[in-house]
Formats: structure tokens, C-alpha cells, sequence
């Protein structure tokens, strides 16, 4: 799909309007429903509702995720046409970085077990400040990825098309183009360090947690135009998401306590998400009024 998406649908760079965005996101979905259908089919109920838990997971933190690129777009003057370049090979460095991440995670709690506490207090943690803070800074400027891409190549005040590289000035220089999937990177590595745990919590099965992180990541791209727009309607989300991380790292803590079956997990976290969503549709956030007479 990643092959057919770069080589044919999206070859030519243009800007992706809403209808399109919104069939992609549909397509993207479905195909996650028939995934997880073909796991019922081959691993059984269990294994299928893991996925559809840790999808949905994956997928609504990556909601909160879309405001951070806006605001890396909006920061490098990124052109529309070129957006869905540079959201591509971020993602396609994102898959490679979470399979290192997923396989590191599960092997060190199948080797440490008193490691699920340490992800469990931590997403507690998360989800807590995730409540209390809602406003979102980025500082690309300061980001490291771009310090040591400066250290080692200058980098072009203008875009050169999709290019990550050019010829100019007697030598090679890099574009804003890498610099921007540099930061989308270090940007998505910050990301998987809460939803990664969270998904280790509802599967233990590196295949479930990687397939599950696979189709959430691939649709976020149409997921991105898709409500970039709509993004200030949903300002009561980031209390859903606290919510979903304190809920899956209070289910780590307690695991040997209680074990949360799978269909009572998937129906709280699809609870609370509806939950953040409909009320913030219900109580639009109210504009300060403008200043002077």
C-alpha cells in the first residue's frame, strides 16, 4: 500500500482537499476492520479484540499528534502541495523507530515483569499532566535532529520541490524538506514513548502491537487533512486521552490484582473518546472577546 500510495495515487505532489482526505480515512479504517477481522478468522476472538483495542489506542493518540504537525508545518512555511511528502517519509521512518521501540519493550517485560509498574506509573503520570496542560508548544529550533543536521550539512532558506537534497554554492546542501521529516521523527519517537506502553498493556504479542501501530500510523496521514480543520472544535480531546492513558497505566498497575478482560477495556476507551468528543461539540469552546473598544 505504502509502494501504491508513492508510486501511483499520490505521485504528483498536490494539495489534499477534505473530500479526498476523508475517503482515504474511510479506506484506511476499513482496511484496519478487515485486518482485525482476518485475525478472528486465523488467531480467534482474544487476539482480535486486541488488536481493535490497541488500534483504537494507537489511533487517538495520533488525533492528539496532528496539531503538533501543524504547528512544525506552519513553523517551516511548509507549501500544502508538499505536505503529504513529508508526513510519507515520516511515517515511513516511524515504522522502522516503533519496531525497535515495540520489540525492546516486550522483551524487557517478559524478561523484568516489575517493568510493567514502571510503563504502568508513567502513563498514570502522563495522562495526569496531559489534563492539566493542554496548550501544545513546539520549538523546532531547538530540536536535535536539526542541530546535528546543521552541524553536518548547511541547510537552504528555500524549498527545492520533495527534495532532501541539492547542488548549490559548489556543494551539497540540505532543504527544509529534511529538516521537517527530521523533526516529524523525533517528534513521532517522543510520541511512542506513551502510546507504545499503553498498547503493551492490552497485548503482549509483538505481531498484535506492531499491526496494530502500523494501521494507526498509516492513516494519519489522510487523518491529518482530514481534520486539520476541525481540530479547534475537539478542544475537550487531550481530557479524553488523559483519561485513556491514567485508565490503561492504572490496568498495568493493577494487572496482578485484576486482570481487565479485553472487551471491558475496549468498551472504557472507546467510551471515553465518544465521551471528549461529544462534549466538546456540546460545549464549543468560548472565544475571548477582542481586545479594545
Amino acid at each position: 500500500m505504502i509502494t501504491l500510495d508513492l508510486g501511483l495515487i499520490n505521485r504528483q505532489a498536490h494539495v489534499i482537499r477534505m473530500k479526498e482526505a476523508f475517503l482515504w480515512t474511510s479506506f484506511w479504517i476499513s482496511l484496519a476492520v478487515i485486518f482485525g477481522i482476518g485475525v478472528y478468522l486465523v488467531e480467534g476472538t482474544t487476539k482480535s479484540l486486541e488488536f481493535f483495542t490497541a488500534y483504537l489506542i494507537e489511533y487517538s493518540l495520533s488525533i492528539d499528534n496532528i496539531f503538533v504537525f501543524l504547528l512544525i508545518f506552519k513553523y517551516f512555511s511548509l507549501p500544502r502541495e508538499l505536505e503529504h511528502k513529508a508526513l510519507f517519509w515520516g511515517i515511513i521512518l516511524a515504522l522502522i523507530t516503533r519496531l525497535l521501540f515495540i520489540l525492546t519493550g516486550v522483551t524487557l517485560i517478559k524478561t523484568f515483569a516489575w517493568i510493567t509498574y514502571i510503563f504502568g506509573a508513567f502513563l498514570v503520570f502522563t495522562g495526569v499532566k496531559m489534563a492539566f496542560s493542554k496548550d501544545i508548544e513546539v520549538h523546532p529550533d531547538r530540536n536535535v535532529a536539526i542541530r546535528l543536521l546543521r552541524l553536518f550539512s548547511p541547510v537552504t532558506k528555500e524549498f527545492h520541490g520533495a527534495r532532501f537534497f541539492v547542488r548549490q554554492n559548489g556543494g551539497i546542501m540540505a532543504t527544509p524538506m529534511l529538516a521537517i521529516v527530521l523533526v516529524l521523527e523525533s517528534t513521532d519517537i517522543l510520541f511512542a514513548v506513551d502510546s507504545i506502553p499503553a498498547v503493551l498493556a492490552v497485548s503482549k504479542d509483538p505481531f498484535i502491537v506492531y499491526t496494530s501501530n502500523v494501521f494507526a500510523i498509516l492513516g494519519l496521514r489522510s487523518l491529518f487533512f482530514a481534520l486539520a480543520g476541525l481540530m479547534r472544535l475537539f478542544h475537550h480531546l487531550h481530557y479524553g486521552l488523559a483519561a485513556i492513558l491514567s485508565f490503561v497505566g492504572i490496568k498495568m498497575l493493577l494487572e496482578e490484582i485484576y486482570h481487565f478482560p479485553i472487551t471491558i477495556s475496549l468498551l472504557i476507551i472507546s467510551l471515553l473518546l465518544a465521551l471528549s468528543i461529544l462534549s466538546s461539540l456540546l460545549w464549543p469552546e468560548k472565544k475571548s472577546p477582542p481586545d479594545g473598544p
